[in-house]
């Protein structure tokens, strides 16, 4: 038994050495399906991966108010997201003194500019750094890690201190080797000493929190002044198990500040980390749903190819079938033969097809500073898909070559 599969495979390495060029193409239309749903399987869990560690970032003890909820849907056909009002500075500032639920930590910030030019004795960056300003609790609340230096303290925001925190990149940019804590840099004609660095925190979704510039609240204020500026509220509760409640509260103070209504809805958002990656999660579930599609299309013309190619190979193989036949061999013995030899050649197309689509999933993900994951799902799934394709595109050849007659055969030319 064993002696009569070696046989059969050993038959089957031969024929398929014998044809390289039909085989080298059947390898790439089978692989080209596998790389496909790798490739997009991989890269889709690396986008899902970074936006989720970007979430989660922020604390599992961590929620926001915001203006309007997260959201990366489209708005088109005449659906808008609906507007909330702005959360003015005396609104989010009444909620710092109205709110005192225990273990309780708020942060309060705002995007003072997305262009400011910072200068650094003879250097400058462009006109793109974002410039926030943010109380003491900001840094701790937004998941963010002091690499050098200090926080911002209470002091600094009480005392308009004119000081400031950095982003790893811009660090990198404006001092190169020199430490940059102590020195000064100077923003809209206004002079800050840098008394903190920023480990990164680079997302690769086109994200500049590296390049940014954190400074007192008060003093931000006192140099961005537009009238429509948005504030946002971060509260971080030290106890987990009184999350959920202090939540609540939250809504409740925030309502009050409002002045809603029982009967009105909620005019602004609330959301924590979890939230946003369940939220997330939702939304890749489509582009992993598309991935599918497209890739079982590209599989199933690769299988059609696959069965066409064994089936010219049936046909230019009767008089070996015939000979065989004629020789003692049983109809199951040829149908395992070409069953072999289209498993072997559905295999070798799905470990390139495997290796192909890890390159291009790590590539993408290398490019734009996705968190590249092992696909391992799409792994297996892709060697499953393989097998199924191969024993579905070898079946009919199999059978037909099985059933072919062996006077008739060794009479073909």
């Amino acid at each position: 038994m064993f002696s009569l599969v070696r046989e059969n495979i050993r038959i089957a390495v031969n024929s398929i050495k014998s044809q390289l060029l039909r085989t080298i193409l059947t390898v790439l239309i089978i692989a080209i399906g596998i790389t496909a749903l790798v490739g997009i399987l991989s890269a889709i869990a690396a986008l899902e991966n970074t936006i989720s560690g970007d979430f989660s970032s922020m604390g599992a003890n961590t929620f926001n108010i915001r203006r309007n909820e997260f959201t990366m849907q489209r708005h088109g056909g005449g659906q808008r997201q609906k507007q909330n009002p702005i959360i003015t500075y005396a609104e989010a500032k009444e909620f710092t003194e109205k709110y005192q639920y225990p273990y309780t930590k708020i942060s309060l910030v705002f995007t003072g500019t997305n262009s400011a030019e910072v200068k650094y004795d003879n250097k400058k960056t462009d006109p793109d750094v974002p410039v926030l300003g943010a109380n003491e609790n900001f840094i701790q609340n937004s998941g963010l890690k002091i690499k050098n230096g200090r926080e911002i303290n209470y002091f600094d925001v009480e005392n308009n201190n004119n000081v400031c925190v950095i982003g790893s990149d811009l660090e990198s940019f404006l001092f190169e080797n020199t430490n940059p804590l102590n020195k000064t840099i100077s923003i809209r004609g206004n002079k800050f000493r840098v008394i903190g660095t920023l480990e990164s925190k680079t997302t690769g979704l086109g994200s500049k929190e590296d390049y940014r510039v954190i400074i007192p609240i008060k003093k931000a204020r006192s140099i961005f002044t537009n009238a429509d500026i948005n504030y946002g509220l971060s509260i971080r509760e030290d106890k987990k198990e009184l999350l959920e409640n202090a939540q609540d509260e939250a809504v409740f103070t925030f309502r009050n500040i409002r002045k809603l209504t029982p009967i009105e809805d909620n005019n602004f958002a609330i959301e924590n980390s979890t939230d946003l990656i369940n939220r997330v999660a939702s939304i890749t579930q489509y582009l992993y749903m598309a991935a599918w599609i497209i890739s079982i299309v590209t599989i199933f013309g690769s299988s059609i190819a696959l069965m066409n190619i064994m089936l010219v190979s049936v046909t230019e193989r009767t008089r070996e079938i015939g000979v065989r036949k004629a020789l003692g061999a049983k109809r199951s013995t040829i149908a395992v033969q070409f069953f072999i030899e289209t498993i072997i050649v559905g295999q070798i197309g799905g470990i390139l097809g495997i290796i192909l689509g890890l390159l291009i999933g790590w590539g993408v993900s290398a490019t734009a500073g996705f968190q590249f994951t092992t696909p391992w799902l799409a792994m297996f799934s892709a060697f499953a898909i393989t097998f199924v394709v191969a024993i579905i595109s070898g079946s009919f050849p199999a059978i037909k070559a099985s059933k072919l007659d062996p006077i008739q055969s060794l009479h073909y030319e």
